[in-house]
């Protein structure tokens, strides 16, 4: 399942993710490096890719070679909203 880094909603993905790609529900975008599945908070570059560039913005769409959409599951991201919302 492709949930939306962003808000949380799923997203049906017909093909692959492009720069452009947008969550239909949120207007963000989806190729960015929160929704993908290298993306890693606190390591060099918050990413596990040891080849990908630095990325400032990771919120923003970017042109990584790398990205690959994020799989999660409805309760993780549950999970990820209630942290949101309690900061």
């Amino acid at each position: 399942m492709n949930i939306c880094a962003h808000c949380g909603k799923e997203v049906i993905l017909s093909g692959g993710v492009m720069r452009e790609s947008i969550c239909p529900h949120c207007r963000a975008y989806l190729h960015s490096c929160i929704n993908c599945k290298f993306y890693s908070p606190g390591r060099h570059n918050d990413c596990i890719e040891p080849q990908a560039e630095f990325v400032r913005d990771k919120r923003t769409a970017n042109f990584c070679d790398f990205f690959a959409f994020r799989k999660k599951t409805a309760q993780s991201s549950n999970i990820q909203k209630k942290r949101d919302d309690a900061r």
